[in-house]
């Protein structure tokens, strides 16, 4: 069978399925994804080791440690991906809920009803636990999925993919309301976003190739999940103790995330002060610098590797224990960098000046803008949305992690007794 007839396949079952799908009980949903999760922990040992051969073959295709880290599935990750399931379980579901209403001069009622959007396809490198994140939110929300996940994960996502398909089945629910596309061939990638037949939304998750192929070439609306290429800027105003915390979090606790923070800037009158401290701290982390002039001679005596930032620099995301650091003027210097280098993804601001720290919030052109908080924070679970499928940084239907609400629409409905239009 052809890619382009195997995937026309996988489209008319997704299809078929997502009507059962956005009838079914909320009852009958929550069962499937609490079955997945019981799945998942009956399965533990053949998902490490479908993960072994996925990190072996890494390893040997030489993918980096923060690439191979977000390719690990370890027994805290299996638990995460359980607790994940049975938070979605919990939440509200939005299916169904109706908003908005009021009466009209005719006398009809009318109002809001949230329904699914139909099936989503989505694409994926890398991290084996968005096949979990991406068919619970799905589930839930009441769309069929098809999930095309990255060659460097193949036997993870497939083990995942079983415990999912073992889950639908044991609520009631078809197994193909969730699909694992199983090749690896990128002609896969090419049938999935255009098939307008079948397919409602596309969710792409990866590096900045893949969205801009997606972007390009799709006939289907994009929900894009871009770089993560974030600030902390520490204000004139800030207390040194929590710049200093927030700094350090925001970089070192984890490196190959797009919440990690990868550009810091600092006012010119803290940077003295608060610089050498930083750099003391991140030298632990054994964290290359990339300097601006002024930070370069502030922490001349910095033991790490360091080197001049270039114009790149400020618009790169590293997902590695790279820094760049500016030094500027004020906070406007800082957010006119942050909107001109940014991904548009998020931002923090160190301040005690919440004046100041409100207009930084309102100027900053990001999803997610944070104050006296780590970058870290930007996360589906953070946030209250049990998982998120992705962090739009788009600015129509969805934007910021998206949840349950960002995976369905909003329809009219009117309500009469036997109304006519004069």
């Amino acid at each position: 069978m052809s890619v382009a007839d195997y995937m026309q396949r996988l489209g008319a079952q997704a299809k078929a399925t997502s009507t059962v799908l956005s009838a079914a009980p909320t009852m009958t949903k929550n069962n499937a994804l609490l079955a997945m999760a019981d799945a998942l922990d009956e399965a533990r040992e053949s998902l490490k080791s479908a993960n072994d051969k996925d990190l072996q073959a890494g390893q040997a295709d030489g993918l980096g440690e923060a690439m191979l880290d977000r390719l690990r599935v370890t027994d805290a990750g299996i638990d995460a991906m359980m607790l994940g399931l049975r938070q979605v379980a919990e939440l509200a579901d939005p299916v169904g809920e109706i908003t908005d209403m009021s009466y009209r001069p005719s006398g009809i009622q009318l109002g809001k009803m949230r329904v699914p959007l139909g099936v989503v396809g989505i694409i994926y490198e890398s991290r084996p636990n968005v096949t979990v994140d991406a068919a619970s939110l799905c589930i839930k929300s009441g769309n069929a999925a098809i999930l095309r996940g990255g060659s460097e994960a193949k036997h993870s996502n497939q083990a995942i993919a079983a415990c999912v398909a073992q889950g639908l089945v044991t609520a009631g629910l078809p197994a193909a309301c969730v699909q694992v596309v199983d090749t690896t061939d990128r002609a896969a990638v090419g049938e999935l976003i255009t098939m307008t037949e079948y397919v409602d939304v596309i969710v792409p998750r990866g590096g900045k190739s893949l969205i801009a192929r997606v972007s390009t070439e799709a006939r289907i609306p994009v929900i894009k999940h871009l770089d993560g290429n974030c600030h902390v800027y520490i204000d004139d105003d800030a207390d040194a103790s929590k710049a200093i915390n927030i700094a350090i979090n925001a970089k070192t606790r984890r490196y190959g995330v797009c919440n990690a923070m990868e550009s810091l800037l600092i006012a010119a009158s803290r940077a003295q002060e608060i610089l050498p401290q930083l750099a003391q701290a991140y030298q632990e982390f054994d964290i290359e610098l990339r300097l601006c002039e002024q930070s370069m001679g502030i922490i001349s005596s910095y033991q790490g590797k360091k080197i001049s930032a270039t114009a790149e620099d400020w618009s790169t995301e590293y997902l590695a224990p790279v820094l760049s650091v500016k030094v500027v003027a004020d906070m406007p210097e800082a957010i006119e960098h942050i909107n001109r280098y940014g991904s548009h993804h998020t931002d923090s601001i160190v301040s005690e000046n919440f004046t100041k720290a409100r207009l930084f919030m309102a100027q900053v052109d990001s999803s997610s803008v944070m104050i006296n908080a780590s970058t870290a924070f930007a996360d589906g679970f953070e946030y209250g949305l049990g998982a998120e499928i992705g962090i739009s940084t788009d600015k129509i239907h969805a934007r910021g992690p998206v949840g349950l609400q960002g995976l369905t629409s909003q329809k009219y409905v009117v309500f009469g007794d036997g109304h006519i239009r004069t």
